[in-house]
């Protein structure tokens, strides 16, 4: 289904959520919301819903008695239970009228998920700039730091996006990992990566390649080195899965190859890979850009 207009206006730079009722019968609403969001107590949402903040996607305020219609839009706030501090700031590097460009650190997811609402790049931004339509136009993991573009003008993004999506965009990142004295470099690993176990890590395995990148080494430190990463596509976690399969896991890495659990609110040990650069031709003025980081692992 359409993603609609959220009749609810933004609170604290928070988009408000929503949820397609499916099919199916229950007696009420609040019946339908106690079975979906098990961790969110009735009372709860019957507050929510005397404050107003229940709405369909006419804006008609929701009760705990109305009667649940599949194929209804249901938008409503999310209120998680308080969030730790990220003791890290983000670095705005370039604004235009479509484009912000922001150096983002270690450990501040980009968008809203999970335990994580407020303290992520786009509602810092929108609180700090006050950018209704601020949106990010591709993904950064939450452990990586480095260079993301966020659109500015609803009417210009897709033409950035789709920089992306064609792989007109050229990415660079540097990563910390063990030195490898029998490889030579410039080297590129190809690979095929799929969803592992558990959910939240990726693995290789046998078939046609759908991953591909050129690493370069940049500086011997000894034990450890500092490597030039190119991705030549996008698989999720791609240059953590690389790396380790050819012997130097990236300095910080819990996920590959040990696929330990989240490091959470320890903020000692951040994962060594930055993206350090970004560029493309602009669509919108035929011009080359170019954006680097200023961060240093």
């Amino acid at each position: 289904m359409v993603k609609l207009k959220s009749p609810l206006p933004q609170r604290d730079g928070v988009t408000a959520s929503f949820v397609w009722l499916p099919p199916g019968q229950w007696p009420s609403l609040l019946a339908f919301f106690a079975l979906r969001f098990p961790n969110v107590s009735s009372l709860s949402w019957q507050a929510r819903m005397q404050r107003g903040e229940v709405v369909d996607e006419h804006g008609a305020v929701l009760h705990a008695d109305s009667p649940f219609r599949p194929g209804t839009c249901v938008f409503y706030y999310r209120e998680p239970p308080p969030e730790a501090v990220i003791p890290f700031d983000e670095l705005i590097l370039h604004r235009d009228a479509h484009l912000l460009v922001v150096d983002k650190p270690h450990f501040l997811p980009v968008i809203p998920g999970g335990r994580f609402l407020r303290e992520t790049l786009l509602v810092r931004l929108r609180q700090k700039l006050a950018l209704e339509h601020l949106a990010p136009i591709h993904r950064l993991d939450r452990e990586t730091a480095g260079i993301i573009l966020f659109s500015l003008n609803p009417a210009s993004s897709g033409c950035y996006q789709a920089l992306f999506r064609e792989r007109q965009v050229e990415k660079v990142y540097e990563a910390l990992a063990p030195t490898l004295a029998d490889l030579a470099f410039p080297m590129t690993r190809a690979s095929r990566i799929e969803k592992g176990e558990p959910f939240f890590v990726m693995r290789e395995v046998a078939g046609a390649a759908n991953a591909h990148t050129q690493i370069d080494l940049l500086e011997n430190r000894g034990d450890i080195s500092r490597y030039a990463l190119r991705p030549l596509t996008g698989r999720q976690h791609q240059l953590r899965v690389h790396m380790a399969a050819i012997g130097a896991p990236i300095v910080g890495d819990t996920f590959y190859p040990h696929a330990l659990p989240c490091k959470g609110d320890d903020f000692s040990q951040p994962l060594k890979l930055l993206a350090r650069q970004l560029s493309f031709i602009d669509p919108l003025d035929g011009q080359h850009k170019l954006f680097a980081s200023q961060r240093q692992l």
